[in-house]
């Protein structure tokens, strides 16, 4: 007999059942998956790492390998609105039932390990897509990488995106000390892709102990854009006149930069051709990136973006696009992120800011960001808001048409205007 009878119910059961929401290493569910997978049966495998752009990364390779004809399965985390878009198989995410059934296998093969609701969901994902018949699966770390639990897998090809300063408690205070985890998915004889600018050295040690097939952005491969196509080459293979990624930012050219050369270096394991590739790139799909919406005549820029790497890229994407817009930001971050260096990076882009209050534990109260943004010398800001709703439309009432509202600082506060809209109305939240 099930423990529970709805994704809901087992979500909430998994959020409080381990000692620690977050409790890094590989042996507890390294030691269910044997017990799952004994055979240790998998389909090829990428896994993809980095502070910003996994997400990305991953929608650019699933839309390319889905325009082939291949069946696909993506993990994934955070979600935005639903759980089960953590788990897509061809781009669908998978139902409740197929979940359960998951979460039930898992209960029964754990025994007496106790896992954290991470886990079960890496699990869940891993069991699931050993039974699909896939060609491949693509797999998000979701903290670091060496001691996160999508590690149990070896991967085929490993991607590492962007490296900055975010997790310290975890991951430790230096690009350096987070490089050397996030090279933890490097496996010997497997390539190592790199989509960051300048890699840490403890990353490129790391990829040569390990002995990995190292490539680099702007060594091993390379891109170069027009005004309305790009180019891309590696020392095997190149494509002129590539469409430009349908998701926006210069920082997509990296991410799709990085998914080209894997799809590459699996080309024999699983053939693509050039126009797979360029349909990929047009269709690739991902909430929360620079989507924009409107709100009664007025644009609303959505941006999960929450670390200084992330705000700075989104500065970009203002000063390109909207320049000469008023903008009002809906905001609030978590408090174990680097809140005054956020705010500074992006302080002189804002004329007001409303701050929303999340439900979440982790969530910055009040005064928290008050702090920071008096240390910043601004005064510009409006708090007391019953919750994110009325946040919203006080800040629509200060806007014009000529104006942007941008909402940013946390995955949560997107998922709160997107679970409002009226398309996503009866929507399962589950939990984040």
């Amino acid at each position: 007999m099930s423990r529970f009878d709805s994704l809901n119910a087992w979500l909430h059961w998994q959020e409080g059942f381990h000692p620690r929401a977050i409790d890094l290493g590989l042996k507890r569910a390294a030691l269910v998956f044997q017990k799952l997978n004994p055979n240790c049966i998998k389909p090829v495998t990428i896994t993809v790492a980095g502070t910003n752009g996994k997400g990305s990364c991953v929608a650019f390779l699933e839309a390319i390998y889905k325009a082939q004809g291949y069946k696909v399965g993506t993990y994934t985390s955070p979600h935005i609105l639903k759980y089960n878009e953590r788990i897509k198989i061809n781009g669908v995410p998978v139902t409740d039932e197929i979940i359960c059934a998951a979460f039930e296998r898992i209960d029964v093969a754990r025994a007496d390990t106790s896992l954290s609701y991470f886990e079960f969901g890496t699990l869940a994902a891993l069991d699931i897509f050993t039974s699909a018949a896939l060609d491949l699966q693509i797999l998000e770390v979701g903290l670091g990488g060496r001691l996160d639990a999508v590690n149990i897998v070896d991967p085929d090809a490993a991607i590492i995106t962007s490296i900055d300063i975010d997790h310290v408690d975890w991951l430790g205070e230096t690009r350096d000390a987070i490089g050397r985890e996030k090279a933890g998915i490097f496996r010997k004889n497997i390539p190592a892709i790199v989509g960051d600018l300048e890699p840490p050295q403890s990353l490129l040690e790391t990829a040569k102990e390990k002995q990995a097939l190292l490539f680099c952005l702007n060594e091993d491969f390379s891109y170069k854009k027009s005004p309305n196509a790009w180019s891309w080459c590696s020392s095997e293979e190149s494509y002129a006149d590539l469409p430009l990624p349908v998701l926006k930012g210069e920082h997509q050219f990296r991410n799709a930069s990085a998914a080209i050369l894997a799809v590459a270096t699996l080309q024999k394991k699983l053939p693509i051709t050039e126009k797979a590739i360029c349909n990929g790139l047009k269709n690739a799909q991902l909430m929360g990136r620079f989507q924009l919406c409107e709100e009664e005549g007025i644009p609303v820029l959505l941006d999960v973006a929450h670390n200084p790497q992330a705000v700075k890229t989104l500065v970009e994407h203002l000063d390109e696009n909207f320049a000469d817009k008023q903008i009002y930001a809906v905001f609030a971050m978590m408090k174990d992120k680097d809140i005054n260096s956020v705010i500074e990076l992006i302080k002189d882009k804002i004329n007001n800011w409303f701050i929303a209050p999340l439900t979440n534990p982790r969530a910055a109260t009040e005064e928290i960001l008050l702090s920071c943004f008096h240390q910043q010398g601004i005064s510009q800001v409006s708090i007391g808001f019953e919750n994110f709703t009325e946040t919203l439309k006080a800040a629509k009432q200060k806007a014009k048409k000529d104006d942007l509202i941008l909402i940013f600082g946390s995955f949560f506060l997107v998922s709160e205007y997107l679970a409002d809209k009226e398309i996503f109305k009866g929507a399962n939240h589950g939990n984040r």
